[in-house]
């Protein structure tokens, strides 16, 4: 069929738009630890293998904003993606964060539960080899474009025999719903009124009472 010299004005229209997306899709993997520090920082949390999927949502819109993955499998790590979370003590690779031992999930829980935001804590207790499959996902994966956090984290749990049904939903809390359903799954609800500027944020502690201010509510807590 012949093209009009609308239909390739058009076309050209359409191609200068998704550039930037493309461009945006195909940058750099972001840090890339070293393989000392990956190797040093491996941690794997005592008690079962498990998936747990972290759902933030606003105080005020009760709307979904952000979601992160944490598996526990031959070792413990975040996959947090398009995020702004990072420490020094915490490896990174891509979207991924290494080292998670229980005071780094305390400190990513406390990066993200703000005055204006609540985290949503969903842990499923999985087999060896379901963890370990996901585990490869989230490291295979490379780093994600802004706004497709979720979507990412959809694809990769669908992998995951068991979590097939998942959605590749663009809205966390859209996945945080189907999550739900998993049969055995446990959810939390943390509130923090600490302000938005993480002003109140020092280092990694070991020390219970440094998040002490943070309300743990069984369930999912505000309007589901």
């Amino acid at each position: 069929m012949q093209q009009t010299g609308k239909d390739h004005f058009v076309r050209s229209i359409l191609l200068a738009a998704l550039f930037p997306l493309t461009l945006a899709a195909c940058a750099a993997q972001g840090p890339w630890a070293p393989d000392a520090q990956v190797e040093a920082a491996r941690y794997r949390a005592e008690g079962p293998p498990m998936i747990t999927l972290f759902t933030m949502v606003n105080n005020r819109s009760n709307e979904g904003a952000h979601s992160a993955l944490m598996v526990n499998g031959s070792e413990r790590v975040i996959f947090n993606p398009a995020g702004t979370f990072h420490h020094p003590r915490l490896p990174q690779r891509a979207d991924v964060h290494y080292g998670i031992d229980d005071a780094a999930v305390d400190f990513f829980v406390d990066y993200h539960a703000r005055e204006t935001y609540r985290v949503i804590r969903q842990d499923v207790v999985v087999t060896p080899e379901q963890a370990e499959i996901a585990l490869q996902q989230i490291e295979d994966h490379g780093a994600v474009p802004r706004a497709l956090c979720t979507t990412s984290i959809g694809r990769i749990l669908r992998d995951v025999p068991g979590f097939q049904d998942m959605p590749r939903s663009p809205f966390p809390k859209a996945t945080m719903r189907a999550f739900q359903e998993i049969p055995g799954v446990r959810t939390r609800t943390y509130y923090d009124d600490s302000p938005d500027d993480r002003s109140d944020l020092g280092t990694i502690t070991d020390s219970p009472a440094a998040r002490a201010d943070i309300v743990v509510v069984e369930g999912v807590g505000g309007k589901p």
